[in-house]
């Protein structure tokens, strides 16, 4: 996978508002803070695509990006304990919406924080993929902070938390750019001969 250029398309607050064409969608979810961001402009090689915030909870849209090959949406952060109920109803309808099917999701990134394990939040949006029969990969997101034995140590608990393989865990640092060409064989995959191809044959 060689991504030549990255652009932001728009943000969508509502079903009508979301993006249907013929590019595969990937999604990115995961915890507000989690390091989505990051890992978007990692995937772009440009430090300002997607906006980094210290502040959890920014994002409350989808946003979309034009990766060539594929379309990149961004999903609102969850478990951001200072949103109100009507805010937290509202994104989860958002969600709701985006998987129902009625465009096509190719496949989810789910990221987490490699530091620490999964939270009940995560633990639940991976029960919703898999609900949802939806593919999806663990991203295992600030690699940087651990230690690669720890890291190591830390994504077979992952794995065993969120009941998926060791290889459907990739371990990653938006900083050391670890992981990158691991990423890249998947979106690969899932954009060349793999499961999206597949799906539309």
């Amino acid at each position: 996978m060689v991504i030549k250029e990255a652009k932001f398309i728009t943000s969508a607050a509502t079903k009508a508002q979301f993006i249907v064409g013929d590019k595969p969608i990937i999604a990115v979810c995961g915890k507000s803070n989690v390091g989505k961001s990051s890992f978007i402009n990692l995937l772009a090689n440009r430090k300002k695509l997607a906006k980094v915030s210290k502040d959890p909870g920014r994002t409350r849209l989808i946003n979309y990006f034009d990766f060539g090959g594929f379309i990149l949406a961004d999903l609102p952060g969850y478990g951001f304990a200072k949103v109100g109920k009507d805010e937290k109803a509202r994104w989860a309808k958002l969600m709701e919406d985006f998987f129902d099917g009625s465009h096509a999701v190719a496949h989810v990134f789910a990221l987490v924080d490699i530091r620490h394990e999964p939270t009940a939040d995560d633990v639940n949006m991976i029960n919703f993929l898999y609900y949802r029969t939806l593919p999806f990969t663990v991203i295992a997101t600030k690699a940087d902070k651990l230690s690669k034995s720890a890291c190591a140590l830390s994504a077979r608990k992952i794995a065993a938390a969120l009941k998926c393989g060791p290889q459907d865990v990739l371990i990653t640092s938006s900083l050391k750019r670890t992981g990158l060409e691991e990423v890249f064989s998947k979106l690969d995959f899932i954009c060349g001969t793999g499961e999206y191809a597949d799906s539309q044959g």
